[in-house]
């Protein structure tokens, strides 16, 4: 039979399902929110430290919550309601934006507040381990399985346009009225997500019928991402390129001392990374899958590399919003093309083991990656780190390559 033509393929199928509608409008607000959230924290301890150390262990207050919890937190989304799951967590990452805010107006010492907020994002770290497996399987049951790959580009669009919008907000926010106003926008965000996921019907999904011991059912999750060498090399390749690669946590020393574009300039940064990601995102949501998504996969991260190297070598502002909005292009083929494979390769009565499986991989990267990012910047200063991880990345990507010939010859996801 010969292939359906091109005009056949669907770019809104996804999109033409009620519940999905209200899932991604939940992911925009919740991510809107995190992200304008990010740019105030990062910038209020810096303004507060002056120390890029001090950046470094604010992701590292999120990654150690994080790594001890989402196994279990995998575990969860397999035997509980995915929904209530999702909802209870974002929740409590609303609670985590009120005590930021009442922290914001408390006039203690700068030392014990920067301690407090270091509390407050460890707990955002616990609840996000909950929110990522949980929110990763609910999105598996609420579209048909033909869809998948749909859905994935279209929910990766409004994470990476919320990414965008939620950092030149914070920002502006930050520089216009202080950190109480960002936060108090935070929280209304953060609320507006867990109702608008209430609304998400929670479809059922059939559950392993054997109720196996936790450590037991743990393992069957690593077990089936090590079975998978074309998924393995993904989420491997994914974490060494983010921990060594990723420039984010310094980015308000660019901005401060290096760029001189204040925290508005701030806002735009962050923000340029996910513009092309979304760019890049659309783009994808309105073709045919990729005919070689591993090759696709090592190009991009490559390119990715390369970008954090000419980001850390620019001295101008324009040249460094270019180099930061072409890696995010790369980054986003990255992120499609590995969520693909969790979709597809997955069980839907393991997708949430094996997605806290590859949160590990990728949702503590960024925060890991911060902290290596600090700790590099203050042994060798902040350009230096930044090139030198670039450089690493691309010999990654030669290792991966090397490592995972599956990965380099997978064919199109279906």
């Amino acid at each position: 039979m010969p292939e359906l033509p091109e005009s056949r393929h669907d770019s809104y199928a996804a999109l033409r399902i009620p519940g999905f509608r209200r899932f991604i409008g939940s992911l925009l607000t919740q991510t809107l929110g995190s992200q304008m959230q990010a740019v105030v924290v990062g910038w209020q301890v810096y303004a507060l430290t002056h120390d890029p150390l001090a950046l470094g262990l604010v992701g590292l207050a999120e990654a150690l919550p994080f790594l001890s919890t989402v196994l279990l937190a995998g575990h969860a989304a397999d035997r509980l309601d995915r929904r209530r799951m999702a909802i209870a967590a974002t929740a409590t990452l609303v609670a985590c934006g009120l005590a930021l805010l009442g922290l914001t107006l408390d006039l203690g010492p700068d030392r014990s507040r920067v301690g407090a907020i270091y509390a407050v994002i460890f707990v955002s770290g616990l609840a996000r381990s909950f929110l990522i497996p949980a929110r990763t399987a609910l999105a598996g049951e609420i579209v048909p399985r033909e869809v998948l790959i749909n859905s994935v580009t279209w929910r990766s669009s409004t994470w990476q346009l919320a990414a965008v919008i939620g950092p030149a907000i914070g920002g502006g926010l930050y520089a216009l009225s202080g950190p109480a106003a960002a936060y108090c926008a935070v929280v209304l965000l953060l609320l507006a997500s867990v109702l608008v996921l209430a609304r998400v019907p929670a479809a059922p999904v059939r559950r392993s019928a054997v109720r196996d011991p936790m450590l037991a059912s743990l393992a069957e999750g690593v077990r089936f991402v090590r079975s998978q060498p074309i998924f393995l090399g993904a989420i491997t390749l994914d974490l060494f390129a983010v921990l060594f690669g990723g420039a984010e946590a310094l980015l308000p020393i660019f901005a401060a001392d290096i760029l001189r574009v204040g925290p508005e300039g701030l806002g735009i940064l962050r923000a340029a990374h996910a513009a092309g990601a979304v760019a890049m995102s659309l783009y994808l949501s309105h073709r045919r899958p990729l005919e070689r998504p591993g090759r696709a996969l090592l190009l991009a991260v490559a390119v990715f590399g390369m970008c954090i190297i000419g980001f850390g070598l620019s001295r101008s502002f324009g040249l460094s919003v270019g180099f930061l909005l072409v890696g995010g292009m790369a980054d986003n083929v990255s992120v499609v093309i590995r969520s693909s494979l969790l979709q597809t390769l997955t069980p839907p009565h393991l997708l949430g083991r094996v997605s806290a499986v590859n949160s590990i991989f990728i949702g503590s990267s960024n925060e890991l990656g911060a902290f290596e990012s600090g700790a590099a910047a203050k042994l060798l200063g902040t350009v230096p780190s930044v090139v030198i991880g670039g450089s690493i990345t691309l010999l990654v990507v030669a290792v991966t390559a090397l490592k995972f010939p599956a990965l380099r010859k997978v064919g199109r996801l279906r």
